[in-house]
C-alpha cells in the first residue's frame, strides 16, 4: 500500500517528543539549582566540623537551614531520579524498563520523605 502522508504526519504520536524536552529541561534546572545548594552545604559542613551535637542540632533547628537542607535533598533526589530514568530508558526495554523507572521514583520519594522527617525531628527537637 502506498502511504501518501508526509514524514511529519507519519511520525506524529511516535516517541517521546512531548515529554523529552520537559525531561531535558528539568535535568538542567535541577542541576543549576543544586550548584548553590551543594556549595552552601559543603561550606556548612566545613564550618560545622568539630562542632558538638548540640551546636549541630541548633544549626539544623534554624528555619532557613531546615528549608535549605530539605531543598538540597529533595532537588538532589529528583535530579538523580531523572538521570537514572534516562539510563533505564536507554539500556532496558519492555516491562523491565517500566518496573525500574517506577522503582527508582518510589525509592527517591521514600528517601526524600525519610530525610524530611529526620530533618524536622532534629530541627524541632523530637
Amino acid at each position: 500500500m502506498n502511504d501518501t502522508r508526509t514524514p511529519l504526519s507519519r511520525a506524529r504520536g511516535l516517541g517521546s517528543a512531548k515529554e523529552g524536552v520537559h525531561h531535558w529541561w528539568m535535568q538542567r534546572i535541577t542541576a543549576i539549582a543544586l550548584i548553590p545548594l551543594v556549595v552552601w552545604f559543603a561550606i556548612s559542613l566545613v564550618m560545622m566540623s568539630g562542632a558538638d551535637y548540640a551546636v549541630v542540632r541548633a544549626w539544623i533547628g534554624s528555619p532557613l537551614v531546615m528549608v535549605l537542607l530539605i531543598l538540597t535533598i529533595g532537588i538532589g533526589l529528583h535530579h538523580g531520579q531523572l538521570g537514572l530514568q534516562v539510563v533505564w530508558e536507554d539500556y532496558t526495554d519492555g516491562g523491565l524498563r517500566v518496573a525500574m523507572i517506577v522503582l527508582t521514583k518510589f525509592i527517591a520519594v521514600l528517601f526524600g520523605l525519610g530525610a524530611i522527617v529526620g530533618i524536622m525531628r532534629i530541627g524541632f527537637g523530637g
